[in-house]
């Protein structure tokens, strides 16, 4: 986990984009989730990425969505809700995110509009 928390964000963020591209969605449908779950700006999300900061350090500053909780599924085998640790918890939202993005879901109920 350690070192997945110390991993840049801009390392994993380009095989998002490359994912949901595969599958016919945009870097933007990626950029708008991301938004959404940190309640970062678009420039502050660019900011984060061209100064390599960490999980750890992205998901500190960011503020979380209430309605994050609601995020539910699995994903590489675990439920996100039962995750326990409140970082690993964060990252696995947005991977969750990113998933559903992938798979067509429309982005008003990825969202949970």
């Amino acid at each position: 986990m350690e070192r997945l928390f110390g991993m840049p964000v801009a390392r994993v963020y380009p095989l998002y984009i490359a994912k949901v591209e595969r599958k016919g969605r945009t870097k933007g449908d990626v950029d708008e989730v991301t938004r959404w779950l940190t309640g970062y700006t678009q420039g502050e999300i660019d900011a984060h990425l061209a100064s390599g900061t960490t999980f750890r350090d992205f998901f500190a500053q960011a503020h979380l969505n209430p309605h994050a909780a609601l995020i539910t599924g699995t994903i590489c085998g675990v439920k996100v809700q039962e995750i326990a640790d409140p970082l690993m918890q964060r990252i696995r939202y947005l991977d969750k995110l990113v998933d559903e993005v992938a798979k067509g879901r429309p982005l008003e109920k990825i969202l949970r509009a």
